[in-house]
């Protein structure tokens, strides 16, 4: 099972600018073992404004992410990485489900990212080291997307509606179990293009 490592606080502050110092010098191209490679998805919005960039480098076995991103609603958004490298607008359907070649449940997909944070001025910013996928595989196959949605993410924990006994069928429902009611697509990014 792979784990994705979050970074929070003074230590997100230090590990951006670390890690944006980082990403400024690394090579473009991967090394033998894989380290050095550092990818972009340029963000934009359903109607084709840009939103910002997420970077990804892969270094000592984890994939360093840093996402700068503006013009959003302030509040969460889900955050995640779709399993096909195609953002057409404007609801970008066609970067398909949520990257999870394990086929694992909603929570544990290894494109399921830490939550967006985005603060009053419509701003974002978040660093974290993921090992749950490498950017060659990423970049594999269709390629790959990242992606923004209007909401929250539950990440599995389920809400209290689906506690209820009035409900005519009890359990989450296909929408919770695929995204965490994360709600629609409000920015999308290839990663690599």
């Amino acid at each position: 099972m792979r784990h994705s490592v979050r970074i929070t606080g003074a230590a997100a502050v230090l590990a951006a600018v670390l890690v944006g110092g980082f990403l400024a010098a690394a090579p473009r191209t991967a090394t033998a073992d894989g380290g050095g490679r550092v990818v972009r998805a340029d963000v934009h919005g359903p109607v084709g404004e840009q939103l910002g960039t997420v970077r990804l480098a892969q270094a000592g076995g984890k994939v360093w992410v840093v996402a700068r991103l503006q013009g959003l609603t302030p509040g969460f958004h889900g955050f995640h990485v779709h399993q096909v490298g195609l953002c057409e607008p404007p609801g970008f359907q066609s970067a398909g489900g949520h990257y999870n070649p394990d086929t694992a449940g909603h929570g544990d997909h290894a494109g399921d990212l830490p939550s967006l944070l985005v603060t009053g001025d419509g701003r974002a910013e978040l660093a974290f080291a993921t090992d749950a996928f490498t950017v060659a595989e990423l970049l594999e196959g269709d390629g790959s997307a990242i992606m923004v949605h209007s909401g929250a993410d539950n990440f599995a924990n389920i809400p209290a509606r689906y506690q209820s006994s009035a409900q005519a069928t009890p359990g989450p429902d296909a929408e919770t179990l695929a995204t965490g009611d994360s709600g629609s697509r409000v920015g999308c990014g290839v990663v690599g293009g």
